[in-house]
């Protein structure tokens, strides 16, 4: 027998399904292991039999060692940096077992295993790499924090600096008063050092400049962490004006993103879980919210016309015929409820699901407003890609730059990795758990769960788990005189039937979503108690709440009352739109706040939600 350098491996050369197998493991291993047919090699090696090979594979070390079946198998995929295998192999009990009867069933069935694995794989099976496409998600999530923080950087004295709505200052005094020093820890923010209107600024001003460096590739791993710290520093501070799913969806992307650039592939099979929850509990929201308009694949009947912020294409939407809408809700379970589950399969019913996810999200983009959530989504997506999936794009430099920031992890970066799956994976689970069952949290791992939640690192998703199907909108008026009312034009929600309803995207006006919420609660509840700040800085006539305004109808002085009335809108009817030139129709509806003085709000303590 003659002399080998490297382990060789034998397969029956006759077999189609044994060749595309072994052209696999050729790309995975190199040089690293000797592959040839059994037709080839009998008469230089005359101790292996004619049968053996044909009926399973044979690995042969250069020590003359001998390993057959799904014992060669695994040794072969170890060779080529799959470790994970062997190791279950040779360690948990009865994964050897359980690995020798599959091996045996697909050899049985190799005709029908290769129909299959071309089925999931494609003509030829490569082996998967994240260096470009990992690069690439990391230069778009800078994009899409650089969004974030420049809108909320916009809004943020208004909101809630010294003048704004929800002072800052004050809450953070409210919660050190009711929590002591443990606040810091139960609501993390660096504005506990110190939260003026300047330092306000100054996290959003360095959140641009670490979001425009991240899309550069500067100092990547440095910005990573603190674009993390930062945004979660915002979420707390900007109390219900951030309480948003997809704020906390960026910062759990963001958290994985950190992990990102030490190559492990955990990370990227992480962010899949990541994908996976927030589009099948999205779902699955929709099925256990016993909403009857999701039940009656009614939803898109009404959903157009009573979002948040609908565009013009909402209104288009709007008239398409019902049954087209119906097969939409459809179309939406089949996304949320069934796409999901194939971002764990083989590459080509993972690209499916990435493919289906965009399309889906690119339909929602035309028709709302939904900030950056949408474009994250669609982010999240390309990690379902591989970079043999981005060849298309022939950016050699792309590549270069991708291999060069992203190298393969070492061994405290596989750790970290796995460490984080293990803590994630479990603490996501029990708070499905707790979705599904309506039950507490499971006592074995509720600490973790607890803190992980605490700091945004796993959270829960429930897009649209109910469908509105009236759309009340709130007009804010003020008077001088008790008697005389003039009402102020918000910048995106719906007030001046005539007015086109823009496309903000990716831009978030705070203050227009939190009215719409507002507009469906009774007054001073958990989405509603910002209306007592809101109308005090009216009256007093808060140059930064009046920012947020499109029109202030009085721009000498601040009226003497203000109140809050509802009406009911509509979309105009094709008819009524040619017509009255209107896009919508609206009706009054009611009192929503009596009229109120400046002296009425500051006897009045604002409510502590």
């Amino acid at each position: 027998m003659e002399q080998m350098q490297t382990p060789l491996l034998v397969y029956d050369g006759d077999c189609a399904f044994c060749a595309y197998r072994v052209r696999y493991w050729e790309r995975l291993t190199g040089a690293a292991v000797r592959y040839e047919p059994y037709q080839e090699v009998v008469g230089r090696y005359p101790d292996i039999s004619m049968e053996d090979p044909r009926q399973s594979l044979q690995w042969i070390t250069p020590e003359g060692e001998r390993y057959r079946g799904a014992a060669a198998a695994i040794r072969v995929l170890a060779a080529g940096g799959r470790p994970a295998p062997q190791f279950c192999y040779r360690h948990l009990p009865g994964c050897a077992v359980l690995a020798e009867a599959w091996y045996h069933f697909i050899d049985r069935h190799r005709a029908g295993a290769g129909t299959i694995a071309r089925l999931l794989w494609g003509r030829e099976r490569y082996p998967v790499e994240y260096h470009t496409v990992s690069w690439l998600f990391l230069r778009v999530l800078g994009l899409i924090y650089l969004a974030a923080f420049g809108s909320f950087g916009l809004q943020i004295t208004g909101l809630i600096g010294s003048q704004g709505i929800l002072p800052l200052q004050e809450d953070l005094q409210t919660l050190l008063a009711e929590y002591g020093y443990d606040a810091w820890w139960l609501f993390p923010s660096v504005f506990w050092l110190d939260a003026g209107d300047p330092m306000l600024k100054a996290v959003c001003l360095a959140g641009l400049v670490a979001s425009m460096l991240l899309v550069g590739n500067i100092l990547t791993r440095l910005m990573l962490p603190l674009l993390f710290v930062f945004y979660l520093s915002l979420v707390y501070a900007g109390q219900v004006f951030m309480s948003f799913q997809w704020d906390f969806l960026l910062l759990e992307a963001g958290f994985l993103a950190i992990f990102l650039p030490y190559g492990s592939v955990v990370i990227i099979w992480l962010f899949h879980w990541l994908l996976f929850r927030l589009r099948f509990l999205s779902g699955t929201a929709k099925l256990l919210s016993g909403d009857e308009s999701w039940a009656g694949f009614t939803a898109l009947n009404y959903y157009f016309e009573t979002q948040p912020l609908p565009h013009a294409g909402a209104w288009v939407a709007h008239q398409l015929p019902e049954w087209l809408l119906r097969a939409g809700v459809g179309g939406v379970f089949f996304v949320e409820l069934i796409v999901p589950f194939l971002v764990f399969l083989p590459r080509r019913p993972r690209l499916f699901a990435a493919w289906a996810t965009i399309l889906m999200q690119l339909l929602i983009m035309l028709t709302s407003n939904h900030n950056f959530f949408n474009l994250l989504t669609i982010a999240l997506c390309l990690l379902l890609f591989d970079d043999r999936g981005l060849q298309w794009l022939r950016i050699d430099r792309l590549k270069a730059a991708a291999r060069s920031t992203l190298p393969a992890p070492g061994r405290i970066a596989s750790a970290t990795a796995a460490v984080l799956a293990v803590l994630i994976v479990t603490s996501s689970l029990s708070m499905m758990w707790v979705t599904f069952t309506r039950g507490p949290l499971p006592a074995l791992n509720e600490p973790v769960v607890r803190a992980l939640v605490q700091w945004h690192i796993i959270n829960n998703y429930h897009v649209f788990p109910t469908i509105t199907t009236q759309r009340p909108e709130i007009v804010m008026e003020g008077s001088v005189d008790g008697v005389h009312w003039q009402a102020y034009r918000f910048r995106h929600k719906p007030g001046d039937p005539e007015q086109l309803p823009a496309v903000v995207i990716p831009h978030q006006p705070r203050l227009d979503w939190q009215m719409w919420f507002a507009a469906l609660s009774p007054p001073f509840t958990r989405t509603s108690y910002f209306m007592h700040g809101f109308m005090q800085r009216l009256l007093e006539g808060s140059p930064d709440v009046l920012a947020l305004l499109e029109y202030n109808p009085f721009p000498e002085q601040p009226p003497e009352y203000v109140r809050a009335r509802l009406e009911l809108y509509r979309f105009a009817s094709p008819a009524e739109r040619s017509a009255s030139g209107n896009w919508w129709v609206n009706r009054p509806a009611g009192m929503y706040l009596p009229p109120a003085t400046l002296e009425m709000l500051r006897s009045v303590a604002a409510p502590d939600m």
